[in-house]
């Protein structure tokens, strides 16, 4: 224990109709910018996640509350064993399996519908160092995705760490664009279009 006081700090009175502030809207980035200013760096800001036992009620809660679009699903060990999104739990695919297989929708749970770790692409934090905006959409236009995790490999270990990722949506915020809708198709070509104006 140290012998330094410690003194409260001055307060003064709140008066009704004090505001709050919000987060700081995206910053405007152009096509050929550097792809990590449009990245979500999970270093700065703290990754959504969820069970794979939760149910698609929960999923879809926890998005709205988190205002997200994405769920990284993970185990105990906080181990990413896939991804969900709100085209997931909000699309066909629910209405698809309960048809196979019958029951209510508050049956569904996460690992139902979520795209599992082994068939998800990332690209290495390396690249994206060295990548552009641009370049960026194409591979999400490649692939026909909205979100695409970026990974990091560390000395000693095989596999990857998720860093970030990068979102179709957020892109298309970023460059000025009103993105509305989940289907790909449509996303890319709003996104191309605007780059041409």
């Amino acid at each position: 224990m140290s012998n330094v006081t410690f003194k409260p700090i001055p307060t003064k009175r709140l008066s009704f109709g004090a505001d709050l502030v919000h987060p700081d809207e995206p910053r405007p980035v152009s096509i050929d910018a550097p792809a990590l200013e449009v990245m979500t760096d999970f270093h700065h800001i703290e990754s959504v996640t969820i069970p794979p036992d939760a149910s698609l009620i929960v999923a879809n809660e926890t998005m709205n509350a988190r205002h997200v679009r994405l769920l990284l699903v993970v185990n105990a060990n906080e181990q990413l064993l896939g991804l969900i999104t709100a085209r997931d739990t909000l699309g066909e695919r629910p209405l698809q399996l309960l048809a196979q297989r019958g029951g209510a929708f508050n049956d569904l749970i996460v690992s139902d519908l979520m795209r599992s770790v082994d068939v998800m692409d990332v690209v290495d934090l390396r690249d994206a160092m060295h990548a552009s905006v641009g370049d960026v959409v194409a591979t999400l236009k490649a692939l026909g995705r909205q979100h695409l995790l970026v990974g990091s490999l560390e000395v000693g270990n095989p596999n990857y760490r998720v860093r970030g990722l990068f979102s179709a949506t957020q892109i298309g915020r970023q460059l000025g664009v009103a993105v509305q809708t989940f289907e790909v198709a449509s996303t890319f070509a709003e996104i191309e279009a605007a780059l041409v104006r």
